[in-house]
């Protein structure tokens, strides 16, 4: 395969990278995948694969770290907007499903994937996706205390529910589908916001 140059306009090689790992993950598996096949399909050196990623595991967690980024960036707009608590949480509810459509390879990936992660990654991806979470709940409980929201439901179990409909996208959306990002979206926004109206 030829070597991509470096020439203006040039893919940075640590997105080629990232994007030939995924497309290589998701088709074949994480387990499945050489390190090989990735700078071939990247077209790089394996030098260049262990100066931007220390290893095949890193590229793993940076598949899911940046979508993870991309989300908390997201959130933390939502939920400091000057709007009602409803909205927030509305957009904020909407928004995590768009991305996660939008990332569904990486994010199906990883969840297939995360075991192999070393102990000591695990928990960093798990202390990222925790403050996700708490921040996310925090408008729930924002909510509560204020009476927008039904206190009959605790929040972290709202947060478990919304997520755990996020989670299970990779398992049955399809592009194809009769349900675009943004419907899929509306709808699961919708019914979190239906569960917790006093």
């Amino acid at each position: 395969m030829a070597k991509a140059t470096g020439g203006e306009g040039a893919t940075p090689v640590p997105q080629r990278l990232l994007a030939a790992a995924t497309r290589l993950f998701a088709e074949q598996g994480y387990d499945r995948t050489s390190v090989q096949e990735i700078v071939e399909a990247a077209g790089v050196t394996k030098g260049a694969l262990y100066h931007y990623f220390g290893s095949k595991e890193d590229l793993l967690q940076e598949v899911y770290a940046r979508v993870l980024r991309l989300q908390q960036e997201r959130l933390d707009a939502y939920a400091d907007a000057d709007e009602p608590v409803e909205k927030r949480l509305r957009d904020a509810a909407a928004d995590v499903v768009v991305t996660t459509i939008e990332n569904l390879d990486d994010a199906s990936i990883f969840f297939r994937s995360m075991h192999h992660l070393s102990p000591e990654k695990n928990k960093q991806v798990r202390v990222e996706r925790r403050r996700y979470h708490e921040r996310f709940r925090d408008l729930v409980e924002e909510g509560q205390r204020t009476g927008v929201f039904s206190t009959a439901t605790p929040p972290d179990l709202v947060v478990d529910y919304h997520f755990g409909s996020v989670h299970h996208l990779s398992t049955w959306y399809r592009p194809e589908g009769p349900l675009t990002p943004r419907e899929v979206a509306d709808h699961l926004a919708d019914l979190l916001l239906r569960a917790l109206r006093p």
